[in-house]
Formats: structure tokens, sequence, C-alpha cells
């Protein structure tokens, strides 16, 4: 009796650890597979684009260094060896579910999942089956004239081509995405104007405005706001009223209205020039031009905010509100910078 207790007790005992080992190592392989990215003391100088997700983490762009998560305390760095197919960031964006995307327009077109802890490349399936969910991303393919677009699902990545406009290149760059109130999808373009699509069809802009060529180089509609009137911007002069099918005037969706012309108020226009811009918390305007300062426009009266390295003015990229109406804005040689209610400073950690 003593000898078949001990044998059964021993093989318990054999299957116990057998058991605790195996959790263990699935444990072991778990940990592995997170990215550990570089604790940095610093931003990297090409800050393109800022984001703040949905648990109050910073993250920050870079064209040349990868990406940068900042959650108040630590600054990690994550580029091509923590997984990131390449080191330029062009967009971020998160799904309902708190997963970030990170795509990139160059050297080659990306959109790579990060879920907390891996990076994951989504591979895109090419379609003509043109969707809208709420739930939706949309990326940019390629600033080439590739009319392209990413949607994804939550499933799959879909590369769609975006039709082209009557009379209008064939072939056409998107510069910006913006979905708008009512969940619309808007694609801005170079040189072929500003496009809507409402699930059903598309409809587009094709005013001068936003399809000439400026000082002698291809601008493109880098830049789409939609204001408290529901008004639309497309970093020009001009501002939009757009209706839907059932609000369609002289067989148009839209109505062009001449606006507040120059920031500085000497040219006749210099809107042109800015590269984004957004509606704030108290419902102001605000505009970034690439080496003139941020512009607000109140409704009234526009004041102009320059934003200075040395006494020197820096060349900027974007402007970001985040989830408690802060303001940002991304570089193209100077890091981020953040509004302290009275000027622009650069930040530091």
């Amino acid at each position: 009796m003593t000898i078949k207790l001990n044998i059964f007790t021993f093989f318990n005992i054999l299957v116990l650890l057998t058991s605790c080992n195996g959790q263990a190592t699935k444990q072991q392989v778990k940990i592995e597979n997170i990215v550990k990215g570089d604790t940095v003391l610093e931003l990297g100088s090409s800050i393109m684009v800022v984001y703040q997700d949905s648990k109050n983490v910073y993250w920050f762009g870079s064209w040349e260094t990868g990406v940068y998560k900042y959650d108040g305390k630590e600054l990690i760095n994550y580029t091509t060896k923590h997984g990131l197919p390449n080191n330029r960031i062009d967009e971020i964006k998160e799904d309902e579910s708190g997963n970030l995307y990170f795509s990139s327009c160059h050297p080659k077109p990306t959109v790579t999942k990060y879920d907390g802890n891996t990076f994951t490349s989504l591979s895109a399936i090419p379609t003509n089956d043109w969707k809208l969910n709420s739930s939706d991303l949309w990326f940019r393919h390629s600033y080439e004239f590739e009319n392209n677009v990413y949607r994804y699902d939550g499933i799959n990545l879909y590369k769609l081509e975006l039709p082209k406009p009557p009379n209008l290149p064939n072939s056409f760059g998107i510069y910006s995405i913006y979905k708008d109130r009512k969940g619309n999808i808007w694609f801005g373009t170079n040189p072929v104007g500003v496009c809507r699509y409402d699930g059903k069809s598309f409809e587009w802009i094709t005013e001068e405005d936003v399809t000439e060529f400026r000082n002698e180089g291809a601008n493109g509609v880098r830049s789409i706001t939609e204001d408290k009137n529901g008004d639309f911007w497309f970093n020009t002069e001009y501002r939009y009223s757009v209706y839907d099918s059932l609000t369609f005037k002289n067989n148009q969706f839209y109505t062009r209205h001449r606006s507040i012309g120059g920031l500085d108020g000497k040219r006749d226009s210099n809107l042109d020039e800015y590269l984004s811009s957004l509606i704030d918390d108290n419902n102001n305007l605000w505009f970034v031009t690439y080496l003139d300062g941020v512009w607000k426009y109140d409704g009234m009266k526009i004041t102009q905010y320059a934003v200075q390295d040395n006494s020197k003015d820096i060349s900027l990229f974007s402007i970001y509100k985040d989830n408690n109406g802060g303001l940002w804005l991304g570089t193209h040689e100077n890091g981020a910078y953040k509004f302290n209610g009275t000027t622009f400073e650069k930040f530091a950690k």
C-alpha cells in the first residue's frame, strides 16, 4: 500500500512539474514577443505628426527616426529595429479597441498595427468594392500620382482606387483624408481638387483654388477642416457650404464663399500656403503655414503667432488638438511645440 502511494505521489509531482514548466515556457515566449523600444532623452528633429491615444499617451511620428511614445514620464523611441517597416511616419490613428496604426507613404506605402505589445505589418487586398462603415480607418497610400487609398475595417486592409473627376488628369496624388461630422469621407488631392464619398457616390469640387498650381509648385489640398457652422476649408482663401443629395442647389452639392482673404491683410491671398488646420474647443480656426507661423481666426479677427528658434522662424508642418484641447505643432527640423496659452514653446520631457 505504501509503495503504491509513493508511485502515485511521484507521478502527481511529475505531472505538476511538467505542467508548471510548460506554463513558464509559454509565459516566457509571450514576454519575449513584447516590443521594448529605446528610452531616449528627447525627440528627434523631424516630428511631423502628434497624436494622443485613448489612454492619454502621446505619440510623435517622425520622418526619419520612427515613432516616439511619451506617457508623462518616459520617452521611448521605436524604429525599424523594433518592428516598424521603415522610420517614416505619416499618420497615427486608433481603432475602437485601442490598437494603434502607423502609416507611411515613403519609401513604400505601409500600414502597421500596434496592439500594445508588437508591431504587425498589414497586407493590402486590392479591390474596387467601396464601402463606408463608421468604424473604418482610412489611410493615405502615397503622395505619388496613383489615386489609391487604404480602408481598414478591423479585419482586412483594402487598397482602393479613387475614381477620377471628369475632364481632369487620370492620375493624381491623395494628400489628405478627413471624416466629417456626418461620417462622410473627404479626400484632398493634387491637382484635381476635393472629393466627398458618402458611402454611395463621389462628389467633386474642382474649383481653381483647389486645383491650380501656385508659386510654380504643386500645392495640393493638404488640409480639410469643418468649422462650427458646418462649412469646409480646403487650405485656400475660400470656404465651402456643402449639401447632401436631397438639398443640392443648382445641381451642385456646394456653394463657394469668398472668406477671410490673405492672412496678413496685405496680399489678396496667402492661405494657399497653409499646410494644416483645425478648430479648437472655443470654435477658433487655426492655420499652420510653412514659414509664416500659426494664425488664429476667431470669426472676427486674425492673430498671428510666430514660432521661432533662436529668433529665427522655423518650418512647420502640422497642428493637432489633444484630448484636453491643448494645441501641438509638428515641425520639419525642430521637434514638437505646444501652445501655453500665449505662445508656442518647444516640447521637452
